[in-house]
């Protein structure tokens, strides 16, 4: 199975720090997120599509429609905005839920004991792609099946968690989204010593045995100087 290359979010070449009011990023902060929400749903619907491929092509030939599982560890309710941002991105793809496209939710609840039995009813449901929207749901679906295509919408080390063989080329049966962007956290850094100029002493928290956190670390420390 050929599975597309992740999509990895970076910093433009071209970004500089500029020193914004508090009151203009609190302002921007729901436009932001809107805007966030749009391009994530934009880029996990093109993902989900080319997963689907098999099951469109299937479909056109015969009256089956086509079912996507959709498991997330939160509860249903705590994000509708971003559900609503996958059903536009579908719908720009033209995939319209209840129309020519199937889409079967499953939450967790915060609780992970209920990812196995979630999944079990997703594989019975013969879902043709499964989205997960944390490392934890993606673990459990890869443990579930190495066929049906899953698609992260939000791992911070696919490569690390042993999800996927390599950024570049995943391999296997899993595909989609990573947050990997240690970068950032330096940028962070300058960011906060712009707003505040006299700033000298900064902590940082995290978990030391998570390597996505030491390269952040590493990042943080390059900005801070010498």
């Amino acid at each position: 199975m050929n599975t597309p290359s992740l999509e990895i979010p970076s910093l433009s070449p071209k970004l500089k720090s500029k020193t914004c009011p508090f009151d203009k990023l609190r302002a921007g902060s729901e436009l932001c997120r809107r805007i966030q929400n749009l391009k994530w749903a934009g880029i996990v619907a093109i993902g989900v599509t080319f997963a689907l491929c098999g099951a469109v092509a299937e479909a056109q030939q015969s009256p089956k429609v086509p079912r996507i599982g959709w498991l997330t560890g939160a509860p249903l309710s705590g994000n509708p905005e971003r559900r609503e941002a996958f059903r536009q991105g579908l719908r720009d793809l033209g995939y319209v839920e209840g129309k020519n496209i199937v889409i079967e939710w499953r939450a967790a609840d915060g609780k992970r004991d209920r990812y196995p039995a979630l999944l079990a009813e997703l594989l019975r449901l013969k879902v043709d792609v499964i989205v997960c929207d944390s490392a934890g749901s993606t673990r459990h679906a890869k443990e579930a099946t190495s066929t049906i295509p899953i698609v992260m919408t939000n791992d911070g080390d696919p490569v690390g968690q042993g999800f996927v063989a390599s950024l570049a080329r995943p391999g296997g049966n899993i595909t989609g989204l990573s947050t990997l962007s240690p970068e950032i956290s330096g940028k962070r850094l300058e960011l906060l010593k712009e707003i505040v100029p006299r700033l000298s002493r900064v902590a940082v928290f995290g978990t030391s045995t998570s390597a996505i956190n030491a390269q952040e670390l590493r990042e943080v420390e390059l900005a801070a100087g010498p």
